[in-house]
């Protein structure tokens, strides 16, 4: 039910900020992830790793993503991983990245717990701007949804430093289609 409540909201930010689930005419955008499986619990390597936390227990190194067939007229992309189920009812925004070119069609594992020329990097609820894995406390599993927007915006045309809500609100109007993922986490 969490899930779909996500997923729904998710749709609802979309459709808020001007664009639409779509398809050129190569097929349907997709996006994915060779470390996970949508639905499925991440593996304990993509958490968070912060010292000064006994729920992060991971190494914060970042899925590997790959994208294909963006909608007609996309000029960039944004990449968004946020928590649904911390500090209710708000969520936590774990890493907001865009302006990532059109020629970029994925990320390697591990490519952005790290800056990178390869995107704009955002704010996270954590004040970071690139990837920081789940930090869950005892309990039952987060949901953490990533996604992924095309816009019709160039991508260096967004500022750096934006937060989740903040880049929304850029994004009225100028996004094309949307796509996601969700993985599960808590502590073993």
């Amino acid at each position: 039910m969490l899930i779909r409540k996500s997923i729904l909201g998710a749709i609802v930010i979309l459709f808020a900020v001007g664009g639409a689930p779509g398809a050129n005419a190569q097929g349907v955008f997709t996006f994915s992830s060779t470390g996970f499986k949508d639905g499925e619990r991440l593996p304990t390597k993509f958490a968070g790793n912060s010292k000064s936390s006994p729920n992060c227990v991971g190494e914060n190194i970042s899925p590997a993503f790959s994208w294909a067939n963006p909608p007609e007229g996309t000029k960039s992309y944004a990449l968004l991983m946020f928590d649904t189920d911390a500090r209710p009812p708000g969520g936590v925004s774990h890493w907001v990245a865009y302006g990532i070119p059109l020629s970029v069609t994925g990320f390697a594992e591990g490519e952005v717990s790290k800056p990178s020329t390869k995107y704009v990097g955002g704010q996270s609820t954590m004040k970071l701007s690139t990837y920081f894995g789940p930090c869950t406390p005892p309990g039952p599993p987060h949901h953490y949804i990533f996604t992924l927007m095309a816009t019709d915006l160039e991508p260096n045309s967004i500022k750096e430093g934006l937060t989740r809500e903040e880049l929304f609100k850029a994004l009225e109007g100028h996004a094309k289609a949307a796509t996601s993922l969700v993985g599960t986490f808590s502590k073993q």
